[in-house]
């Protein structure tokens, strides 16, 4: 996992539960298992109901790279690229069948076998960036289903508080016990700004940057192949993909 992830995390759920224990309160005064139930369930039932079931593999396996996935270093995708356009530049493109099999990136793979099999540029182009728009297509899919989690958990937080307090209403001859079931239906309210904020919000958030920054090493290797393909001199490649990544990044690969 990202470090940023588990900082940010951290500082959220530790900023919380510090406020919850300066008011000299406990924070299992907000562990209160109806309340989360019917918040969790409620909200993945609301938003599920707004999408595919044929969506529901890519929820999944967009929920476990947000939660494990880390940021692509397009440092040495740079350098592959780079030895590459040294061989297919003495060598000829032919030569690169052998280096093909040892590139781990199935993106720069598959580009490279179709550029060794003879594929026309604008062909190898086209079927890269095809393959681009399909990945952000599918991308969305995950990030725009906790995007719209994080709207319903608020909503159904209140349902929450709601169905509680007409459990209160109910309970009115008996005072002793309101302020402890009064307390118990705001809970719900609680649980649903939490989960909309602190996970559902940010779930979507991190999608969309690793998406974003996935995509643009793709798009960094279709420069590349493009220039391999047409057997650039391998200094102005490095160049060229250099000029393409962000000056962080950039200052990071020199200070390597």
């Amino acid at each position: 996992m990202d470090p940023a992830t588990l900082i940010g995390l951290a500082l959220a759920f530790g900023g919380i539960l510090l406020a919850i224990i300066l008011e000299g309160s406990s924070p299992m005064s907000v562990i209160l298992i109806p309340a989360m139930t019917l918040v969790i369930v409620g909200t993945l039932g609301a938003t599920l109901a707004g999408s595919r079931m044929a969506d529901l593999p890519f929820i999944i396996q967009g929920t476990i790279k947000a939660l494990t996935g880390k940021a692509t270093n397009p440092t040495k995708t740079i350098e592959t690229l780079v030895k590459l356009a040294e061989t297919a530049r003495r060598e000829g493109l032919l030569a690169l069948e052998d280096a093909a099999k040892d590139v781990e990136d199935p993106f720069l793979k598959d580009g490279l076998q179709s550029a060794i099999d003879g594929a026309d540029p604008e062909d190898l182009r086209e079927m890269l960036e095809a393959r681009i728009a399909t990945k952000k297509s599918t991308d969305k899919i995950a990030a725009g289903f906790w995007g719209t989690a994080g709207g319903f958990a608020p909503t159904v937080g209140i349902i929450g508080t709601v169905v509680s307090l007409v459990h209160v209403l109910e309970n009115l001859a008996d005072p002793t016990k309101l302020g402890h079931m009064i307390a118990a239906a705001l809970v719900a309210t609680f649980w649903g700004l939490l989960s909309a904020n602190i996970i559902a919000l940010p779930l979507s958030a991190r999608l969309k940057r690793l998406s974003e920054t996935e995509c643009a090493q793709m798009e960094l290797v279709v420069e590349g192949l493009m220039a391999v393909q047409a057997g650039a001199n391998p200094r102005l490649v490095a160049q060229r993909l250099r000029s393409l990544v962000p000056e962080a990044k950039a200052k990071a690969k020199e200070a390597a």
